[in-house]
């Protein structure tokens, strides 16, 4: 028989939630407006009006789904100058730290994320996080998709953890909530990334929302509980 799980199985979100790269998605954003001529957006307006799938944020913005021709541009755009910015992003606060406190505990935690693959091993094996997880899960298609189905794959794949029930997606996402929501795990929302506060509280009772990683690990682990 296999080790007992003990405690929550984390399931954490990368960009906007271990990895503080805001601000590069900002610039990167503006970089990819500017291409269709639309105008810069600020850090509280993205925030406000950010979701997934991302052509749906830009119906927001531009009043119409963007075109294909327009999608595929503002996409390349927005991926060339992203990835020459995501190198100098550091982690976020305490990150590196709790990652490690908790497999020293014998908890468990994986880390899937909308990133390409090829760039989220290599990114995340620089930070020297990559031992803190049991599973590692990028984007593999092309496909724009939130998570929901993605973590249906991710949990089917991992070895060693118990039910979804015990499962707590962290994430910076509304759509984090929508996939724990879609396996039968719980979640809970982090304020420093891609939303405001208000548009993560809008999720509904249930889903709690914490502006630290440290409080967000403590929460995790009395849901489970």
């Amino acid at each position: 028989m296999g080790k007992l799980q003990r405690g929550a199985h984390i399931v954490w979100d990368w960009n906007g939630t271990l990895l503080h790269d805001i601000h590069a998605v900002i610039d990167s954003t503006n970089a990819s407006f500017a291409e269709i001529g639309l105008e810069p957006i600020t850090l509280e307006r993205y925030r406000d009006l950010y979701c997934v799938p991302v052509p749906l944020f830009y119906e927001r913005l531009m009043g119409r789904l963007p075109t294909d021709a327009e999608w595929q541009v503002m996409d390349a755009v927005f991926h060339k100058h992203y990835w020459a910015r995501a190198a100098a992003c550091g982690l976020a606060d305490g990150a590196a730290e709790l990652l490690a406190e908790r497999r020293a505990a014998g908890r468990t935690q994986s880390l899937l994320s909308l990133a390409p693959h090829e760039h989220l091993v290599p990114i995340v094996r620089r930070h020297g996080i990559e031992e803190h997880f049991v599973r590692i899960d990028g984007r593999m298609d092309t496909s724009h998709a939130g998570k929901a189905e993605r973590m249906v794959r991710h949990l089917a794949a991992l070895e060693g953890v118990a039910g979804a029930e015990r499962v707590v997606v962290i994430g910076d996402a509304v759509d984090d909530a929508v996939a724990a929501a879609h396996v039968g795990a719980q979640a809970v929302l982090y304020t420093g990334g891609s939303h405001s506060r208000a548009s993560l509280e809008a999720v509904g009772v249930g889903v709690p929302v914490v502006d630290s990683l440290g409080e967000a690990v403590e929460v995790a682990e009395r849901l489970a509980a």
